[in-house]
């Protein structure tokens, strides 16, 4: 017979520590994760680059397929998209995310990076890849400089 909320509380205890009863999981708040850089090119595009591998996979998941994916080739760094809503892009745009790819690379300090891109809808995650993994193909390459008019004020 309970007669106190002790007494409740001592018994759902017991219930707990013979099985009939699971422990409550109390639920901790998301962490507010860090948002993908955002630039916009000179003409106008939105330009977004992964920060890290979580970053790259969201990027990568959420790109609509027209949109335009780009990467350093053979190199580690942030998947970059340009969000096209459609319309085609200048061949300045692709250079501005280009530049940003290689400067967020392990290239950073190089000339003439070499950075792949394609679509959105040609790049996928392997079932079970680690973060950050991806493959695509129907991709052509382009050669930027790392330092441009989109890296040149970065305090990183």
């Amino acid at each position: 017979n309970c007669s106190t909320l002790d007494d409740i509380i001592e018994i759902q205890q017991e219930l707990i520590e013979q099985g009939y009863l699971k422990k409550k999981k109390i639920k901790t708040p998301k962490k507010n994760t860090a948002q993908p850089l955002q630039f916009k090119s000179h003409d106008g595009f939105t330009i977004y680059v992964g920060k890290n591998n979580r970053q790259n996979d969201i990027l990568t998941k959420r790109a609509k397929p027209e949109d335009i994916w780009l990467h350093t080739k053979n190199l580690p760094g942030s998947h970059v998209i340009i969000e096209c809503h459609g319309k085609t892009i200048s061949d300045s745009t692709l250079e501005e995310a280009g530049c940003l790819a290689a400067y967020f690379s392990k290239a950073r300090d190089g000339n003439k990076v070499p950075v792949d891109y394609t679509f959105a809808k040609n790049v996928r995650k392997p079932v079970g890849a680690k973060p950050g993994f991806v493959i695509y193909d129907n991709y052509k390459t382009i050669f930027v400089n790392p330092k441009c008019s989109q890296t040149e004020n970065l305090p990183f």
